[in-house]
């Protein structure tokens, strides 16, 4: 999602400065790639690069072809086979062993383009899907592109042809919604990369303190929606968090007022007040959020936890494997900088149910299927 928000951003700069852009999307790996399919990159005539599609090796020549489809205004499936010798040169820097297919589309000034499926994804705080359609077989036929979004239950179309498989295609894109799963599918000499996004994480840091400040760039870098919380007006305010939208001044009883939460939400408490915390994680359990992360020693948890249950609280399995505390990743953390990290880490992990461990133990591919 991030490197989404980031095209969607250069792309508006580039209207702004009358620069014509392409968009090239990864549609589809066979074998080992350093990215997957869904990976973008936006392509300005000039040579602005904003996004990814390898780990450097094809961007030089996806530019010189992006170039051709901006001059054209057509779309061009291009294949990069790191197996076959002509090719093998671009593998060698990126790692690799596979066949990449990379969809390069020119973006033009109608009222909906891929940019504009972009912009719907960016706009819905819940899963989306995205259909790239494409011809493997026939690399001269018509490309559809970036054709449909489907966001908030309703279905967006990129350009005005009906294709012959739309109906299909939408039930596809339904399908990918309700499994929250991308899939391949083929449709007579076509294939469309049918892509599940995932909504950004919202990470919502209760505690305003010097600690949660390196928290809260972390989660900036990584495109997530951030609400500082804290008691205190003196702390939550936006010199001292520059890079926080939300900010919110409140007694524990009055938070959750004033926030959405949802299944991507994430809380860390942070205060070191031990009674606001307590307060504010007895009004947050009944949600039972997938994530809430409290800073301090084991101890002070398994405290809070006997207080509120001693006082009517009930606390179900699933708060206790929602609750992390210590929270963080055991990575040796001691300052603030380090305890954000092992913080922002978890939880990117438990949003991926990963369990953090070195990928030189992992025994199956990296980027499993989505």
């Amino acid at each position: 999602m991030k490197e989404i928000i980031d095209i969607v951003t250069a792309y508006e700069d580039a209207t702004r400065q009358k620069k014509k852009t392409a968009l090239a999307t990864v549609v589809l790996v066979e074998g080992s790639a350093y990215r997957r399919a869904g990976a973008r990159m936006l392509i300005t005539e000039d040579g602005q690069l904003t996004g990814a599609i390898s780990g450097g090796c094809l961007e030089g020549d996806a530019l010189r072809k992006a170039r051709m489809v901006i001059l054209q205004q057509e779309p061009m499936l291009v294949t990069y086979d790191t197996m076959d010798d002509d090719d093998a040169r671009l593998g060698v820097g990126l790692g690799c062993n596979g066949i990449i297919h990379i969809l390069i589309e020119p973006i033009n000034d109608n009222r909906t383009n891929p940019i504009t499926l972009l912009k719907a994804i960016i706009s819905s705080r819940g899963y989306s899907v995205l259909a790239t359609v494409f011809s493997l077989t026939d690399r001269k036929a018509q490309q559809p592109g970036t054709y449909l979004c489907l966001v908030d239950g309703k279905a967006l179309v990129n350009g005005s042809e009906t294709l012959s498989y739309k109906n299909e295609l939408l039930e596809d894109a339904k399908n990918a919604l309700n499994n929250q799963r991308s899939s391949i599918t083929a449709y007579a000499g076509y294939t469309a990369f049918v892509e599940c996004i995932n909504p950004l994480i919202s990470l919502v840091v209760i505690g305003g303190g010097n600690d949660a400040i390196p928290l809260t760039k972390f989660a900036s870098i990584l495109g997530w929606n951030i609400t500082v919380v804290d008691g205190r007006p003196n702390y939550a305010l936006a010199e001292r968090f520059p890079l926080v939208k939300d900010l919110i001044v409140a007694r524990p009883e009055a938070i959750l007022n004033k926030l959405l939460v949802n299944e991507w939400t994430a809380f860390v408490l942070m205060t070191h007040n031990y009674n606001y915390e307590i307060a504010f994680l007895k009004e947050l359990l009944p949600l039972e959020t997938a994530y809430i992360g409290i800073l301090g020693p084991k101890k002070k948890l398994e405290r809070m936890l006997e207080e509120l249950e001693e006082n009517g609280t009930t606390i179900t399995p699933k708060n206790l494997e929602t609750i992390h505390g210590p929270v963080g990743l055991d990575i040796g953390s001691e300052t603030s900088e380090e305890i954000a990290l092992s913080i922002i880490a978890e939880i990117k992990a438990v949003f991926s149910s990963r369990n953090g461990n070195s990928l030189k133990y992992k025994t199956t591919v990296i980027h499993s299927d989505r």
